[in-house]
């Protein structure tokens, strides 16, 4: 279902699969532009010069992580809703329906994420070990995402405003996650906050730490935010079973 998923989003497009590359990297360009252009944000990162391209390399560390979660989110909304015909087959197992989007933007973030680590080892002449524990942030991500997305595809079945409203709600929520700034931008009053009770703070902390950084410095955020996010896919997962025998009916 994956496949397919990623096949029919370009099926007949020239570019096909690369598309989600290309987006991503206009993401970065622009935000690149704005934030180290205009407004001058200057950053020092150990073994990485101090220059516009450098920005480019920490932006797009974090925009990853949240392009991924935040593609997942909207598009998992919708899941139920835009495959009615397999909501009414009684032996189709309606838990897959909300996770195929998901996984697909993981994969497609993935893309994005060797082009990453290809011009960071070009640009500090190494591969940091700390690669190998990406894994361990992927896990929270998903978790977060999914846990997310089954609350919200459950409840769009009853309520069609949900998707409108995620979008909304995640805008906000991107500006208040360190992503297109530096977690040292944040009023220290606010900073203890933000990275505690925000799990995807640390997700993109942890990220830049394992692939530009080469050393993790937030790993109490990262156990924190697991945890969160291991509540929030219970929670999601509970209220999606209990809503799901009315789904058909609904549909």
């Amino acid at each position: 279902m994956v496949r397919r998923d990623l096949e029919a989003r370009y099926k007949g497009s020239v570019l096909g699969n690369l598309w989600p590359l290309l987006n991503q990297i206009a993401q970065l360009l622009i935000y690149t532009y704005v934030f180290s252009f205009v407004l001058k944000v200057k950053l020092t990162l150990k073994g990485l010069p101090e220059n516009n391209f450098t920005f480019g390399l920490w932006l797009f560390a974090g925009l990853l992580p949240w392009i991924a979660f935040s593609g997942g989110l909207i598009q998992s909304a919708t899941s139920i809703v835009g495959q009615p015909n397999l909501v009414k087959k009684v032996v189709f197992p309606l838990g897959l329906l909300p996770l195929v989007p998901i996984v697909s933007a993981f994969i497609e973030s993935a893309f994005g994420l060797i082009v990453l680590i290809v011009f960071v080892a070009f640009t500090s002449h190494t591969l940091h070990p700390t690669l190998a524990l990406l894994p361990l942030i992927w896990l929270p991500q998903l978790l977060l995402t999914a846990g997310l997305g089954y609350l919200a595809a459950g409840v769009t079945v009853f309520l069609r405003d949900i998707p409108q409203t995620i979008c909304v709600l995640l805008n906000i929520w991107m500006y208040m996650t360190p992503i297109i700034y530096p977690a040292t931008s944040i009023p220290e009053g606010w900073r203890n906050w933000i990275f505690w009770l925000n799990p995807l703070t640390a997700i993109v902390e942890v990220y830049r730490d394992l692939i530009i950084n080469g050393e993790v410095t937030h790993w109490g955020e990262w156990g924190v935010s697991s945890l969160i996010a291991l509540v929030i896919f219970c929670i999601g997962l509970w209220c999606y079973r209990r809503l799901r025998p009315a789904f058909a009916d609904v549909l």
